[in-house]
């Protein structure tokens, strides 16, 4: 249940400061300890808002503590700024029972998209909204609008809104008003009449209708600001075997000035200091290993020799293989001397993961090593599979590739519900390929009983709940599926580049699931931000248990 509200107006000088220490009120009543955020202050000077938040609460709570970030910072960096709020508001509010959020005031205007941007910090901080709206010198009719309006913004930002706060209405029109906001599908809360008070009074149930609402977002910037806390939290190390590439270069000095992972760089020293100056990066947190350190690679060629034998590999010849970065790199995390490792800017996926399917080999229950997509939708994150490895699985494969996913899914939050996908809902449609996914499902059922799957199933009725309702009345997993399980690579691989490029995802990945210790696979045109992405992921994987919860 959530327990903060985000007060906030389309226009400026309506009275949400007013509402804000009236939600603020509310909480303190029903028991609450309560913490007050502005996403957004003044460049110049205190904000007044703030500080007659932080009194009101009377909390404990420091002013620096009450903030995100500055108009300023908004406009030199929109992203890096709003990434600043999110991580001082997660910090704020696991010390409180409630947070009151106040919207930024206009008094610095950012831009003529000022009230969408809060919607949209409201929608990264999964918290609801409460619209406050004015009626000065508007009739009836412009403040119908005005509401919906608002509630559009909101809806299209993914921001759930819990009612409305209608202030400075003409006390002679009061019933015209409220026949006007009756028609708005939303409670309104309070209607208050006359001049803007300093503080309104809001209903005695308002906390209580607070903890009711349920705010279940999860948007890229937060998922992927989820994804770096996590990685932090129980920090890996992660081997990058491919130094000599810029990309490499930049995104390590990102990861280790974030904290996010501890990281070994194969290469020669001097050579990559050199190129970090010319690029004005910093590596000093990093190890960085010579291929030719003897402590290392008399160890390791007996290792490889060893594990090789059944095919006849001598010394001399493992010796030879272990000159390549990916069998050297993967070779330190059989040894123990890193968790996990990413590679793939300038090598194939098959020269990348080659070396462990030698002999890292898969986790316990699993034979095959598949791929998938981590697609964050404006409001959800979903797990693709297979949509790398695998072109034409086996029913076995479909449902190994199902458990796989399904333990993906949980180890990043997202409750598994399983999709088997197909070009049939039910027993809808007849031919191979249904009855293939028909038995795929049959398999999955029968080694998971206690996964939530559907199968075969069309991707509308897996994501659309009208769709589900009519295609498969009664199923839990049909319109609610986090966990999509194509048929083949070509469908797989074609549906995550569709979703990505007309729906706006953000797509992470490709990322290898089934080996006993992570490995993973960098697209050659990777940006610097899918290589930070990947390495977090990567991190993630190596604090997961090797073991498959289903």
């Amino acid at each position: 249940m959530t327990k903060s509200v985000y007060v906030l107006a389309p226009e400026a000088l309506v009275g949400k400061s007013a509402v804000a220490l009236g939600a603020v009120a509310a909480f303190r009543d029903a028991g609450r300890r309560v913490g007050v955020f502005r996403p957004i202050i003044r460049t110049e000077g205190l904000d007044s808002a703030l500080e007659s938040l932080l009194e009101s609460a009377d909390s404990g709570q420091t002013y620096e503590q009450g903030y995100g970030a500055t108009y300023a910072e908004v406009r030199e960096d929109t992203e890096s700024a709003v990434t600043t709020i999110i991580d001082r508001y997660q910090s704020l509010q696991a010390r409180f029972d409630a947070v009151v959020i106040l919207g930024s005031d206009y008094s610095d205007v950012i831009s003529a998209t000022e009230y969408s941007l809060n919607a949209e910090i409201a929608a990264h901080l999964n918290t609801p909204a409460l619209l406050v709206v004015s009626a000065r010198g508007a009739s009836a009719s412009d403040l119908l609008h005005a509401v919906e309006f608002a509630r559009r913004q909101l809806t299209h930002s993914c921001t759930p809104c819990l009612g409305v706060v209608a202030m400075g209405l003409d006390s002679a029109s009061i019933e015209e008003y409220d026949q006007a906001l009756a028609q708005v599908d939303l409670p309104v809360l309070l209607t208050v009449p006359g001049h803007i008070v300093a503080e309104v009074a809001l209903p005695a149930t308002f906390a209580q209708t607070v903890s009711q609402i349920h705010c279940d977002v999860r948007t890229p910037l937060a998922f992927q600001y989820e994804l770096m806390c996590k990685a932090r939290a129980d920090k890996r190390t992660i081997v990058l075997p491919e130094s000599e590439d810029d990309r490499i270069l930049r995104s390590a000095s990102i990861l280790l000035h974030r904290d996010i992972a501890n990281l070994i760089l194969l290469g020669d020293a001097d050579t990559i200091h050199a190129r970090a100056a010319e690029l004005g990066v910093d590596l000093s947190k990093a190890k960085i290993q010579s291929m030719d350190d003897p402590a290392l690679t008399a160890d390791f060629a007996e290792e490889y020799a060893r594990l090789r034998a059944h095919k006849g590999v001598t010394i001399d010849q493992a010796r030879e293989t272990l000159r390549d970065v990916s069998y050297f790199g993967t070779m330190m995390i059989h040894q123990g001397l890193a968790d996990g490792m990413v590679s793939g800017a300038i090598h194939t996926t098959a020269h990348t993961i080659r070396p462990s399917l030698e002999f890292i080999k898969t986790m316990p229950g699993i034979t095959m090593v598949s791929g998938y997509f981590l697609m964050c939708l404006a409001d959800r994150v979903l797990v693709f599979a297979d949509c790398a490895v695998t072109p034409n699985p086996t029913p076995e494969n479909l449902a190994e590739i199902a458990i796989a996913s399904a333990a993906t899914a949980a180890s990043f939050g997202i409750e598994p519900r399983v999709a088997l996908l197909s070009y049939s809902t039910g027993t809808s449609g007849t031919g191979p390929d249904v009855d293939m996914v028909a038995e795929a499902t049959r398999i999955l059922r029968e080694r998971a009983p206690q996964l939530p799957t559907e199968g075969p199933i069309q991707f509308d009725a897996a994501v659309d709940e009208v769709v589900a309702k009519t295609k498969l009345p009664g199923s839990t997993v049909a319109g609610h599926a986090t966990v999509f399980i194509f048929p083949d690579l070509n469908t797989g691989n074609t549906t995550y580049k569709a979703v990505q490029r007309t729906a706006n995802a953000l797509a992470i990945g490709p990322v290898l699931q089934g080996l006993r210790k992570p490995v993973n696979d960098l697209s050659r045109g990777a940006l610097v931000d899918d290589i930070v992405n990947t390495v977090a992921i990567t991190a993630i994987q190596a604090q997961a248990d090797p073991a498959v919860p289903f």
